[in-house]
């Protein structure tokens, strides 16, 4: 816990340094994943770790992501913190993953958030990577399911597994098929930053900032600096 806790201070640290405009929160390292209860102890150790964060970067906004599907996890971290936002990776429809088959809980989770958390949004992923449709389906309906029916504040867009780039038509058809923000959630880097911000409205971006540039290690503050410099470019 208490390496946990200081590794997430010390990459917030660095994120602010860099420039970022917010941070996200998830239990990267907990694989294999719950599938969409995640246990107490799980709970407590992300909220010590948004904790952490906030005192390092007490001015930038913080989102939470309950791997693998834990909304309501997340939304209860997010009130206890004060975090202005969560990711959910199937907030609508039912998806195919390592963990067998998750089902969207729109319903609970926005219900949910009325109750307890009525300013934190929620970020909702669209044809999400590490899963599979259990049947095919234009994209354009996922995504209206998402944000119509879901009621979902901005929709995320992946490549098909961790570190890997979004499909560019995929992405390009997204934004035709919603008002809400887009941001692409996979595979951005420092080369393709700045032509993927004329595409959408922001990126979330993890593994091309770590050292090594490998998906769960700390933050390499070079790297993080060099990739704010090119999206900003």
């Amino acid at each position: 816990m208490r390496v946990a806790v200081e590794r997430s201070g010390a990459d917030a640290k660095a994120l602010a340094s860099a420039g970022f405009d917010a941070i996200v929160v998830e239990n990267f390292g907990d694989a294999p994943f719950y599938q969409d209860v995640v246990p107490p102890v799980t709970i407590a150790a992300m909220t010590a770790c948004v904790l952490a964060v906030r005192e390092e970067a007490p001015r930038i906004p913080i989102g939470v992501n309950v791997l693998r599907n834990d909304a309501r996890a997340a939304l209860a971290i997010a009130v206890a913190t004060g975090a202005s936002f969560i990711r959910v990776n199937v907030l609508s429809g039912a998806r195919v993953t390592d963990q067998g088959v998750i089902e969207g809980r729109a319903a609970e989770v926005m219900r949910e958030r009325a109750a307890i958390a009525k300013n934190v949004r929620v970020f909702a992923d669209v044809d999400v990577k590490h899963s599979a449709p259990l049947a095919a389906r234009a994209i354009e309906d996922e995504v209206a399911e998402v944000a119509e029916r879901a009621l979902a504040d901005a929709v995320l867009v992946t490549g098909r597994a961790t570190g890997s780039a979004a499909d560019e038509d995929d992405l390009a058809r997204v934004r035709r098929a919603t008002k809400l923000p887009v941001l692409v959630a996979s595979g951005a880097t420092e080369k393709s930053v700045r032509a993927l911000l004329g595409k959408c409205d922001g990126v979330i971006v993890g593994t091309a900032i770590k050292r090594g540039r490998r998906a769960g290690a700390a933050v390499d503050l070079a790297l993080a600096k060099r990739f704010v410099r090119a999206a900003r470019r």
